[in-house]
């Protein structure tokens, strides 16, 4: 076979008329990794909550936090965009454990707040460096409507990608942590960059009478100038760990069919039909 015909030309190639920048890294958990520009920074958007959920459970496995200490919703958590949180009345109580499945499951904002406050952000900086994520940082609490704020939070998509690589081993907090994490990142909403192009058989049991022969567990982030996805895309022939990161594209707009989903889903409907190919590997 021509040394020229690998997957990051070919990626390279899908992307040849993309308007914007992306980063890629992909692990079939057997030997075989694939990457373009993956320890560039990218601003998180909200890919930063999967960090801040790991730290959670790695402050509970310390004996630090627990899943069902109570938080109450304040003033101070409110901010716009996605979420449910910031629909109640100041004064609702929350468990940790709610809060944190929220923030990843549909993304919420306020419950982001919370368990940041929670935790403290000095002590999820440390929890993250920890972990090896050199170049990733969380700058703030979710803030939006005032100007000159800047990041939210910048990572790598190596960065990214080796949270999921070791939580799909269990080799991340403790199997047992590593488990409860994967199965709230499964329940995750917003994932139409990873899946956008599977076919939908595989992704729909209501449909087929039968189990979802794919499962993704993952977290996305998308904000003007970043449009991200990461997880872990399970198959009957095994799991692999994919992330994209987006930046420098000229349309800020929040759309469904946004290039840099759109190219995305490309890419990563690409690793899938190779994963599958070759049974459960992305080279032979």
């Amino acid at each position: 076979m021509d040394p020229k015909f690998t997957l990051e030309n070919r990626i390279a190639a899908e992307l040849k008329s993309y308007d914007g920048h992306m980063g890629f890294y992909a692990d079939d958990l057997k030997g075989n990794v694939v990457s373009i520009h993956a320890d560039e920074d990218f601003e998180t958007a909200s890919t930063i909550k999967t960090y801040i959920l790991v730290c959670l459970f790695e402050q509970i496995e310390r004996g630090k936090a627990s899943l069902e200490d109570v938080l109450t919703y304040r003033k101070q958590h409110q901010v716009s965009g996605s979420g449910l949180v910031h629909s109640l009345d100041f004064g609702a109580l929350l468990r940790v454990k709610d809060a944190a499945t929220l923030m990843i499951i549909v993304s919420d904002n306020a419950a982001t707040n919370m368990i940041i406050e929670y935790l403290g952000i000095d002590t999820i900086n440390a929890c993250i460096q920890r972990l090896g994520c050199s170049s990733t940082r969380l700058h703030r609490f979710l803030q939006f409507d005032s100007p000159g704020l800047g990041r939210l939070g910048t990572s790598t998509p190596r960065d990214y990608a080796s949270i999921f690589t070791r939580l799909a081993k269990h080799q991340l907090i403790s199997p047992g942590a590593d488990q409860a994490m994967i199965e709230i990142f499964k329940k995750q909403h917003y994932n139409s960059m990873i899946t956008g192009e599977f076919p939908v058989y595989y992704m729909d049991g209501e449909d087929n009478g039968e189990e979802n022969s794919i499962q993704v567990a993952s977290k996305s982030g998308s904000m003007d100038e970043c449009r991200n996805d990461g997880g872990i895309v399970c198959t009957p022939y095994g799991s692999y760990v994919i992330v994209m990161m987006h930046k420098n594209f000229s349309d800020p707009m929040y759309y469904s069919n946004h290039p840099a989903t759109r190219f995305g889903a490309r890419v990563s409907r690409m690793m899938l039909d190779q994963f599958l190919a070759l049974e459960g590997r992305f080279v032979l």
